[in-house]
């Protein structure tokens, strides 16, 4: 085997800020782009949680969301056009310099293609100008139930904020002592932060409607912050809500499930009926706005039999979203660790068209072998599913035949 790193390049390699757009290589780190056009009134929207350490061609492997995904998109709706290493060693363009070109859009099937379809070498991205005004809303409630009714009232009520999320009381309370400070109220058993831009006289009245509609769904208070200071100290304890955490618990497992808005009350309280029922803690951190969770199981491994529970409990969550209409990744991709699970939320045909995709840019898969697909060797549910089909009388390809 041999692994390819990008970490090293790590240059800016051009800023077009006529055009609104900036080339760098992959090894970037997300907060570097907007800290190299900030100063000009630029911004560079996508922005995992993670963005002060994950890198640009992280991003474009995963098509990584982030806060501001609910306004303005994810990777893909931000990256226009990547200088790609295929896996015959050939270099090619894929995008150009418009956001939509009149061409096959083979730039928007390498974005989240987890390294399966080759490396991007230098990637030139779309700048955003920063709003007029900004604001940040942070709303406690008694139960997880409550926050998730304020997301689907705010959004049922035609308002767009730039950014919705959720963070439960075992974050609450781990944030609070990672930075020895309440910065979010300690009793709650949720809080909603929700960030509003545009227009000063929009934004004003986007707060005032949404703290109503908060109060509505049974906020007991609503915090507002209108400076870059107070905004950064609301959204530095989301932020860091994963390695506060970490700090308590040596061991976790993340999902990154998603849900459509709607069912956002109800699957949350079914979560915490599959923790209690698996008997393992879970955390609950997300992106609201557009129903990406990110429930944390805590666990100690040296716990006996552990393993097997808390896997069994990430996939009874991968399957509850699936059941209400939601899908098994949201930004984190599938990699080998979701691969025994494609086959529950595609059919036989997708599953096959996709493999052909990736062999016309990888005919001799050398790049990330064994990822994303699930086969019977490595996916017993994928076995048994191809049992089924063969006793069905169905023919399988060669490649796949049961005997």
């Amino acid at each position: 085997a041999l692994v390819i790193a990008t970490s090293r390049m790590r240059r800016v390699l051009e800023v077009d800020l006529e055009n609104e757009r900036i080339t760098v290589e992959p090894g970037v780190i997300n907060s570097w782009v907007t800290r190299a056009v900030a100063g000009d009134g630029f911004y560079y929207a996508p922005d995992p949680s993670s963005q002060v350490a994950c890198s640009i061609g992280g991003n474009v492997a995963e098509n990584s969301g982030g806060v501001h995904c609910l306004k303005y998109g994810v990777t893909s709706n931000h990256v226009l056009a990547m200088e790609v290493v295929l896996p015959d060693g050939s270099i090619t363009t894929l995008g150009g310099n418009l956001p939509e070109m009149d061409a096959l859009d083979l730039r928007g099937v390498f974005i989240g293609s987890e390294g399966t379809l080759g490396i991007a070498t230098a990637i030139t991205l779309r700048l955003l100008r920063a709003p007029a005004s900004v604001a940040v809303l942070l709303a406690d409630f008694a139960s997880m139930e409550a926050a998730g009714e304020a997301v689907r009232l705010i959004t049922g009520a035609g308002v767009l904020p730039a950014g919705m999320e959720i963070m439960d009381n075992r974050c609450i309370c781990a944030v609070n002592d990672f930075f020895g400070v309440d910065e979010y109220p300690r009793a709650a058993a949720a809080v909603l932060l929700v960030e509003l831009d545009g227009h000063p006289l929009e934004v004003k009245e986007s707060v005032q409607l949404a703290q109503e509609l908060c109060r509505q769904a049974g906020a007991g208070g609503v915090r507002e912050a209108w400076t870059p200071e107070e905004r950064e100290r609301l959204w530095k304890g989301r932020k860091s809500a994963i390695s506060a955490l970490g700090r308590q618990f040596p061991s976790y497992y993340l999902q990154d499930g998603v849900v459509p808005r709607t069912a956002l009350p109800r699957v949350l309280a079914a979560i915490e009926r599959l923790s209690e029922e698996h008997g393992l803690a879970v955390a609950n951190v997300f992106h609201a706005g557009d129903g990406n969770l990110h429930p944390l199981i805590l666990y100690r491994s040296d716990e006996p039999g552990v393993q097997e529970r808390v896997t069994a409990l990430g996939a009874a969550i991968l399957r509850l979203c699936l059941e209400v209409g939601g899908s098994i990744s949201g930004e984190h991709g599938v990699g080998s660790d979701k691969r025994c699970y494609m086959d529950w939320m595609f059919s036989p045909d997708d599953l096959d068209t996709m493999k052909l995709v990736r062999h016309a840019f990888d005919p001799d898969g050398l790049a990330n072998p064994g990822k994303i697909f699930p086969t019977p060797k490595t996916c017993s549910e994928s076995a048994r599913r191809l049992v089924e089909l063969k006793a069905e009388g169905q023919v399988l390809p060669a490649e796949v035949q049961v005997v």
